[in-house]
């Protein structure tokens, strides 16, 4: 019997992350939605995630690679072979609610201009706090530095349902990124370029361009741990945030106000390592000049191996047009209500 649900593929990216498989994976099976399967792509993991996965799990669909591709390339691969109407994208350390999907696609299916959309991301040990990967749905301020409904830097506020509307967004993010199956292919996925962090910004601000919305669903609810492959802190997390932040900067912004964008943006990067170096937290400081150098690098040499915007158009949804930067180490405004204080709702 065909169901009259869309098909779903929640696709589940593993690099040797067997405990977090063996703790998270039975919440997905609890879900209230009867047309999905469950994928794991596996980056060629080294510890035994696979085979456990053989035997304790054998109904999930795995998808081995030759090598680990990281997050954007490891999806860009795993989802060339998996055939649904919508992909969840979701991180191996998310637990979810039970009604999660149900409430994922009553929200897509209700205008179709919707392409992509995450769930209100809750944090798993503080289940009242959102988390720091999304929270309630993202935003980018005009230099390019992201924050969430619900968190502002390191700073992630208790949820009181203040941000329980469904409201568009800039960005959703990767943790648990819900799209159509279809758009996904028709932005031709995620930049390889950046192999983790920012991918799923970078994606979202690409389809906007192509005519589609972002939105955020917070009564789909999930819980997650963070930072399982790269935790904050890590000298490489650094570097790719910074490097491929400034990349999709250059990709995706209009005309040459953008040169003038990025000049600054690099001085505030300069400043935020500078910072930290008075700190003595040397491998922050050299991780920003190293993504300054790996930014140079790309537009000089491998600029022409990116993902593109197909067209390019100004994106005003979930764009603060000044600086959070300001807004919160200067005018001490930690919460993004105090920073925001209007937000399209349509």
């Amino acid at each position: 019997m065909v169901s009259s649900e869309p098909g779903i593929a929640v696709a589940i990216l593993n690099w040797n992350g067997k405990s977090y498989l063996e703790t998270f994976l039975p919440s997905i099976f609890t879900t209230v939605y009867s047309n999905f399967k469950v994928y794991v792509i596996d980056n060629a993991s080294t510890d035994d995630s696979v085979d456990w996965l053989k035997i304790h799990y054998p109904k999930v669909n795995i998808i081995v690679l030759d090598k680990n591709y990281g997050y954007a390339g490891g999806y860009n691969k795993g989802l060339q072979q998996i055939n649904a109407d919508y992909f969840m994208l979701l991180n191996s350390d998310v637990a979810v609610a039970p009604d999660w999907l149900k409430n994922l696609v009553a929200l897509m299916l209700s205008d179709s201009s919707i392409a992509a959309c995450q769930p209100k991301i809750l944090a798993y040990n503080d289940k009242k706090r959102f988390e720091y990967a999304g929270a309630s749905g993202g935003w980018i301020d005009k230099y390019g530095y992201p924050f969430s409904r619900g968190r502002v830097f390191d700073t992630c506020e208790v949820d009181t349902h203040q941000y329980d509307d469904a409201v568009p967004v800039f960005w959703a993010s990767g943790a648990c990124l819900f799209i159509k199956a279809h758009v996904f292919h028709e932005a031709k996925g995620f930049d390889n370029y950046f192999f983790a962090h920012q991918e799923e910004i970078d994606l979202c601000w690409r389809i906007q361009m192509l005519g589609y919305k972002v939105f955020v669903c917070p009564s789909a609810i999930v819980y997650h741990v963070g930072g399982g492959t790269l935790p904050q802190g890590n000298s490489l997390k650094t570097y790719l945030n910074f490097r491929n932040n400034l990349i999709m900067l250059h990709k995706n912004l209009l005309g040459f106000s953008k040169y003038r964008i990025i000049f600054i943006r690099l001085l505030l990067d300069g400043i935020a390592g500078t910072r930290n170096l008075l700190k003595g937290d040397i491998g922050y400081f050299f991780a920003i000049i190293k993504a300054h150098f790996g930014f140079y690098k790309w537009i000089l040499s491998n600029k022409k191996v990116s993902v593109l915007p197909v067209k390019k158009i100004k994106i005003t949804t979930g764009v603060l047009e000044n600086s959070v930067i300001w807004a919160y180490f200067i005018s001490g405004k930690k919460k993004f209500s105090e920073i925001v204080h209007k937000q399209v709702t349509n």
